[in-house]
């Protein structure tokens, strides 16, 4: 990832089995010091949970 510290990134997360790996890669990038929002979809919320993203 190029330099991002201190940008701001709204990551909409959708539904499908990928959408675990969002939270690994906000991980990433809050260790970068970039400010993430997450947005999950109803659908995404089946496969992490709102409180699995807060806590990161």
């Amino acid at each position: 990832m190029s330099n991002l510290s201190g940008k701001h990134i709204l990551l909409i997360v959708s539904g499908g089995i990928a959408a675990y790996k969002t939270l690994d890669l906000i991980r990433r990038l809050r260790e970068r010091n970039v400010i993430v929002t997450a947005v999950l979809t109803k659908a995404a919320k089946q496969f992490v949970t709102p409180l699995s993203v807060a806590s990161l």
